[in-house]
């Protein structure tokens, strides 16, 4: 149960973050496009980057590493943890998984917000 509620306060944290960075840049652009998201998706895969690389570095414990990189990664961004697992595959050599991995979460994803949308609109 601690590492639930250490998981629900870093994403709380992150998700604060997300919205304010995201304000904040969005606000630097007159531009339609999500400049804000974009920064948000590359500074939370910097992040989870340097989590990571602590980790193995210093011996991270299993609670800091959750409460960082699941909690506030993953409440500023679920792009890092994507950016983090496809290029787990590809130093691994897994190519295949990792294209397809990085195909299918696009297409697909792109394929559920249409039909979410489109289910909402019958309704």
């Amino acid at each position: 149960m601690r590492i639930v509620v250490l998981i629900g306060i870093g994403s709380f944290i992150g998700g604060v973050f997300r919205y304010l960075i995201a304000l904040f840049v969005q606000s630097k652009f007159l531009s339609i496009y999500p400049f804000g998201t974009l920064t948000v998706n590359i500074f939370g895969s910097l992040i989870i980057g340097i989590i990571f690389g602590l980790t193995d570095k210093f011996n991270l414990s299993p609670e800091w590493r959750l409460f960082l990189a699941t909690g506030i990664c993953g409440g500023f961004t679920t792009f890092s943890a994507f950016s983090l697992e496809t290029m787990s595959m590809l130093q691994e050599g897994q190519y295949l998984y990792g294209i397809s991995y990085i195909t299918l979460s696009i297409i697909f994803g792109l394929l559920a917000v249409f039909l979410g949308i489109t289910l909402i609109k019958l309704v």
